[in-house]
């Protein structure tokens, strides 16, 4: 039967096209709040109330997926924000099969980008057809009438059927909070787009009366509650108080529990129930043994739901325990079993994000989606008070057939036209394979395939060629044949030969790019700037000026120091080299060499000829 007071929304769209700003706008226009109590939930200058994650807010990214409930008249509407970026298409991958329809959002001056085609690729998959939102349209440089044709070319592309690529189309601008469906009509308020809620997004097809069946979707922590697990129900009901039996994704194994208690989704918050029907989205309390994929059953009847697919990872760093001279100085340095449970935790919810033992025991091999995708983490454990050291980052290579394969990159770049020859120059002389141009009026927008360990790196020296105006955008694209090795660090760099601090008078010679500052502490190994020739320079960067009663020409005149570069974390793992380790503190990023001492890395050389 249907279950027509009920629907299941996704909103998905390329990162920064204004998913969350768009839901936001029909939170705010639902009527189910008071204007005071959104600008309270907004708080502070962020202006967003689902980016609730402070990495979120501070980013300016979707990181987690998050449920809301609003009404339209007498249909319940749960509302799903998924992240926009590939690396969190972990994320995307299982929310999608909560939902019955999408929106998917792309802006009217950029048009369809990689993540568009990741997003929508995943909506057919899951057997969504989407509403497509031209969003943005207020824009000066919107084009409108192209980027309807593109997404219809996108559609096509894509294998979409005739029904299917004869979309729904909606033309919004989520900061004014308007829509409409015909442009040569004023938009005033977003009823276009909740009738388009109940007029296209199919009604959920379910057996109330079948065996209960639920598949965990996410989880999440409560301090009071515990473990909370939020999914779909697909059959039967789930009530308060209720025995079930639980079914593991994993291997399959069935084991009895209790439902403490249910909760669906109400506006932002969660309120508790006596029970919940099939064809909606609920969160349950006391099965603190379920993990993502898990199938809730009805306690005699247990029957697994199809497990959830996703992608596999395709970039893998080494994490291991912070043994600098600096340990423990700026937070807790975690220990190589506190490290494996740290991980542990994170594999319960993270999905896409897989842990293996390292060559050493305080080792572990981390791979997930993207830079993005472990940078987040990291920035996590960091906020945490925790300190831990990581390795080079280096793409997972595979074997298919008997050959080599590398995953290779759908890369978009945004780029004013008098630097378009910087940018075909680094992307070419990385294996890239210019695909496409088209020129937006003085914006070039340049489409290159190339192997994912080239844009290791890339952002970094396309930023520096570009006076920081190019947009890079990159997708997964498919598995091809290995070519030759990346292009690595052009340049060597300076490394402390003392641990002690850095004072004006030792740097003051210097050439190259420093990144330290006098007065800042160093230790011995520390990589504390970059210089112009092709090896590794060892510098006494803490040295006093010494005292003399004698004067000279010039000898107090006063060093000239320029700024330190400061680098954030992904920047920072995309610099070092492969015999290098980024150490990462509440307080700060240092980068150093693996092995400190200039005669142990000598000795290394040596036996590795």
């Amino acid at each position: 039967m249907k279950r027509n007071d009920i629907r299941n929304v996704a909103v998905i769209a390329h990162v920064d096209h204004g998913k969350t700003t768009l839901v936001d706008q029909m939170l705010r226009q639902s009527g189910l709040f008071r204007s005071e109590e959104l600008d309270k939930l907004v708080g502070g200058q962020h202006g967003l109330i689902m980016d609730s994650n402070d990495q979120e807010r501070e980013r300016g990214i979707t990181i987690l997926a998050k449920n809301c409930g609003i009404r339209i008249g007498d249909v319940k509407v749960n509302l799903v924000d998924t992240p926009g970026h590939a690396d969190f298409g972990g994320e995307v991958e299982r929310i999608l099969k909560m939902a019955d329809g999408a929106f998917v959002l792309v802006d009217s001056a950029e048009g369809p980008l990689p993540q568009t085609r990741f997003v929508l690729k995943k909506a057919f998959a899951a057997g969504l057809k989407p509403i497509v939102i031209i969003n943005k349209i207020d824009r000066p440089d919107a084009r409108i009438t192209d980027v309807h044709a593109l997404m219809f070319d996108l559609f096509i592309e894509l294998g979409a059927d005739d029904d299917t690529a004869s979309f729904p189309i909606i033309y919004a601008s989520g900061r004014a909070g308007i829509a409409t469906t015909d442009m040569n009509v004023e938009p005033k308020d977003l009823s276009p787009l909740f009738d388009a809620i109940l007029n296209n997004v199919p009604a959920p097809d379910v057996d109330q009366e079948a065996p209960l069946q639920m598949q965990v979707m996410a989880l999440q922590y409560d301090e009071f509650k515990g473990k909370i697990a939020i999914g779909r129900v697909f059959a039967g009901k789930i009530r308060k108080n209720q025995k079930v039996s639980v079914v593991k994704q994993k291997d399959g194994t069935v084991f009895p529990d209790t439902i403490v208690q249910v909760l669906e989704f109400d506006r932002l918050a969660k309120r508790e129930v006596e029970e919940v029907r099939a064809g909606d989205i609920c969160a349950v309390v006391g099965i603190d043994d379920a993990d993502i994929g898990d199938t809730i059953c009805e306690f005699d009847k247990p029957k697994a739901l199809p497990p959830l697919t996703i992608d596999e990872p395709t970039l893998d760093m080494v994490f291991r325990v912070n043994d600098s001279p600096f340990a423990s100085r700026d937070g807790k340095p975690l220990t190589s079993r506190e490290l494996r449970d740290r991980l542990e935790k994170e594999l319960q919810h993270n999905v896409a994000l897989r842990v293996a033992p390292g060559e050493r025991e305080s080792e572990f091999i981390v791979s997930g989606r993207g830079l993005l995708h472990l940078g987040v983490l990291l920035e996590t454990m960091r906020r945490e008070g925790s300190e831990v050291a990581v390795g080079k980052p280096r793409v997972i290579m595979k074997e298919i057939d008997g050959q080599k394969m590398e995953p290779y990159e759908h890369l978009v770049v945004e780029v004013p036209a008098e630097h378009q020859n910087s940018i075909m120059r680094l992307v070419l002389e990385r294996s890239g394979e210019f695909q496409r141009m088209e020129t937006h009026g003085n914006t070039m927008q340049v489409e290159f395939h190339i192997p994912a360990r080239s844009l290791i790196g890339l952002r970094t020296r396309m930023l520096t060629a570009t006076q920081g105006t190019a947009i890079m955008h990159h997708n997964f694209l498919d598995y091809r044949p290995a070519k030759g090795a990346a292009p690595g660090r052009a340049t060597g760099v300076y490394l402390s030969k003392n641990t002690a601090k850095i004072t004006a008078y030792a740097v003051d010679g210097l050439s190259g790019t420093l990144f330290v500052s006098p007065g800042d502490e160093v230790y011995e190994g520390q990589i504390v700037g970059e210089h112009g020739r092709d090896n590794d320079l060892v510098v006494n960067v803490t040295e006093m000026k010494p005292l003399t009663n004698m004067r000279a020409s010039g000898s107090d005149a006063k060093a000239s120091i320029k700024p330190a570069v400061n680098f954030s974390m992904e920047m920072a793992l995309e610099y070092i080299e492969d015999d290098e380790l980024v150490e990462i503190t509440p307080a700060g990023i240092r980068m150093r060499k693996i092995l400190l001492k200039e005669g142990d890395r000598k000795r290394s050389g040596r036996q590795n000829k």
